[in-house]
């Protein structure tokens, strides 16, 4: 058995401890680990630490029972500076994030981190070369590529359903309620700029990996934003003004021609598929894929509306879509990946989502505030590969 001890920063938030340490590795482990192409069984091996080591013990404390007792430290820099340590992942505050990962480079750590990297493209991009100068295997949080409903999508575009694309309409969000009279479902920091918070510096580093690994590179961005809710609760029950935008709208153009358009909101009620829609059209069909389902409709079932506000529709919309088959057994999205960065790390397999990736995607949420604020079209450079 191959182990590989894990330094797990900022793993006491909700994402961090449900998504990366509970379903991920910790499901890693439950699973007997991950088999290698040489035999060897690799396990990893989780070490929490963070700002805050009363709350990482208690995390640990309440998984216990269930999973075991789990390392805590802290200490990063002697945990980085130990031999054993592995690879550092960081699922800290954006705004801090680049100070552990710079660490864990110059430790010579593996690093393996969420999105975004950094709070500017320059130190996304410095991260990358950090990492790249000191021969260090990296990898960016990209999760959504492995989420059913877009491995459903990928597969028609594999397969040729859609002819040639033509647009793609993404839908995302939810109303998170001010904590007033409902208690909120996300942090306080999300919508605080000075803390990292803000959806489009969230949203538009995913629909960077998303458009770019399944649609095509993106040449040129248009964007706004708006807080639409002024002032929330905090956890404490404080209430606070709003310095950071709760919604996100852009447009972006590819070099192929396809035609992007994703709105992001908190401030949104649901009514549509699923919290995240992806509309696809081409010559040849549509699709709409979710985060676990997909529905389809080819050009030879599209019906021929006809415009008529007097009389109601004689045709039912959503009637005449097929649902694509789950033919395969899919994973957590995020544990997914996890293996795939495991097996990078301990048998050199490949893992094309990394640091420079990642900079993509902060690189296309600067473009997009800096569209919104110059109100203009923004051309999307190619940043150092």
């Amino acid at each position: 058995m191959k182990e590989l001890r894990i330094a797990m920063n900022g793993v006491t938030g909700r994402m961090g401890k449900n998504q990366h340490l509970i379903r991920s590795i910790l499901a890693i482990r439950r699973d007997g680990g991950i088999l290698s192409k040489s035999g060897e069984t690799i396990m990893p091996v989780p070490v929490l630490v963070g700002r805050n080591v009363a709350r990482v013990r208690r995390v640990a404390e309440q998984l216990a029972a269930e999973h075991g007792e789990i390392e805590v430290s802290d200490d990063l820099d002697a945990l980085l500076s130990d031999e054993r340590t592995d690879v550092y992942f960081d699922a800290t505050l954006t705004n801090v994030r680049s100070v552990g990962v710079g660490k864990a480079i110059a430790a010579g750590k593996a690093i393996y981190c969420e999105k975004p990297t950094a709070t500017t493209t320059d130190d996304a991009v410095a991260l990358w070369g950090a990492a790249r100068e000191a021969g260090v295997k990296n990898g960016v949080v990209q999760d959504k590529l492995w989420l059913p409903g877009l491995l459903k999508l990928k597969y028609l575009i594999d397969t040729g359903f859609f002819g040639r694309i033509l647009s793609v309409r993404g839908e995302f969000g939810y109303w998170v309620f001010d904590g007033v009279h409902q208690a909120t479902q996300r942090p306080s920091w999300n919508y605080r700029k000075e803390e990292g918070g803000g959806i489009m510096v969230d949203m538009f580093c995913h629909w960077r990996y998303v458009i770019d690994n399944l649609f095509g590179p993106v040449r040129a961005v248009t964007a706004i934003g708006a807080t639409h809710i002024p002032e929330r609760v905090d956890e404490s029950g404080t209430t606070y003004r709003c310095t950071a935008d709760d919604a996100a709208y852009g447009f972006f153009e590819l070099d192929n021609g396809v035609i992007c358009q994703f709105n992001s909101s908190w401030a949104v009620r649901v009514r549509r598929d699923d919290l995240l829609t992806l509309q696809v059209d081409g010559t040849k069909g549509s699709a709409v894929a979710g985060l676990r389902d997909c529905v389809v409709q080819h050009d030879s079932a599209t019906p021929k509306p006809v415009w008529n506000p007097d009389v109601d529709s004689p045709i039912d919309y959503n009637a005449g879509w097929t649902r694509v088959p789950t033919r395969d057994p899919v994973e957590n999205a995020f544990k997914a990946q996890w293996k795939l960065f495991l097996r990078h790390v301990a048998d050199d397999d490949p893992f094309p989502w990394n640091l420079l990736e990642g900079a993509k995607g902060v690189q296309l949420a600067e473009l997009g505030e800096r569209s919104w604020r110059e109100n203009r079209r923004i051309e999307v450079g190619t940043l150092d590969g």
